[in-house]
């Protein structure tokens, strides 16, 4: 194993400049905007879906223990206390926790959130609105679903860099291999298009990566899609209020209703039959 690290550091820092990635994270989203995005994926059942997820990374681990290379890791405990069961709504706490993710980290996390959402058109990337903030945020609360993926999601940054210095050792002297952040594109992409989805062609060595890299692009889509632009993106309407009275549906919904009430039997107990 090429890692058997101590992640003992914590990172209170808003603002990183000059990252080895090449990006700024400028720090756009306040620490109030990534604590309101991390509740909004709560409340959407993000950390629901962990657990099943949580259980075949671990059974994976077991099982395929000789398969690959995959970092031994020391993660040290979060111990602080959170929100608590009353939390005070009225002044809430700044800084409810510290951030965990290092300066490098953020950089490696702000690569692979432009690679798993990236620009198009006018629409910025996943990067470029700060959803490493936000991944960031997630996996620093001290609740026990967030632990897991922050279990999953460290193992999968050290797996990346890793793999980079394997696949680059050859062009580098010994002891200047390089990491996953220092990579061109092309030599990225080549790396996340093995893990990039999990399937009956998946390599045995990458199955573990395959499924940790399945719970950060999970994470980076829905945190993507909470934002203001991500709603704008697939046409999401809600949460706008609407000036006058309310016009209800539209006669194309009516006649899409009508017809699936009639397909289910259901047609004399519609809104019509009253």
């Amino acid at each position: 194993m090429l890692n058997d690290k101590n992640q003992n550091k914590n990172n209170d820092s808003q603002t990183v400049q000059a990252v080895d990635s090449g990006f700024r994270v400028s720090g756009r989203m306040s620490r109030r905007e990534s604590l309101k995005c991390l509740g909004l994926l709560v409340t959407a059942g993000l950390a629901a879906t962990n657990s099943a997820l949580a259980f075949a990374f671990e059974q994976t681990h077991a099982q395929n223990t000789h398969a690959g290379h995959w970092p031994k890791l020391h993660l040290s405990p979060v111990n602080a206390k959170g929100y608590g069961k009353d939390p005070n709504l009225i002044i809430p706490p700044s800084n409810p926790w510290p951030l965990i993710m290092t300066e490098s980290e953020q950089g490696l996390c702000s690569v692979l959130c432009d690679i798993i959402v990236p620009q198009e058109g006018d629409i910025p990337s996943a990067a470029e609105l700060d959803v490493q903030a936000v991944i960031n945020e997630w996996i620093s609360a001290p609740y026990a679903w967030q632990q897991s993926d922050r279990h999953i999601i460290m193992h999968l940054f050290a797996w990346l860099d890793d793999e980079a210095k394997l696949r680059t050792e050859s062009q580098h002297d010994k002891g200047e291999a390089t990491g996953f952040t220092d990579l061109s594109r092309d030599e990225q992409i080549k790396i996340i298009d093995d893990i990039a989805y999990l399937n009956e062609n998946t390599s045995e060595a990458f199955i573990r990566p395959s499924q940790a890299f399945a719970r950060l692009r999970e994470l980076v889509l829905a945190a993507f899609f909470t934002t203001p632009t991500g709603m704008k993106d697939i046409g999401y309407m809600g949460n706008v209020p609407i000036q006058g009275d309310y016009p209800g549906p539209t006669e194309e919904a009516y006649a899409h209703l009508d017809t699936v009430l009639n397909k289910l039997g259901l047609s004399d107990f519609s809104y019509r039959s009253k």
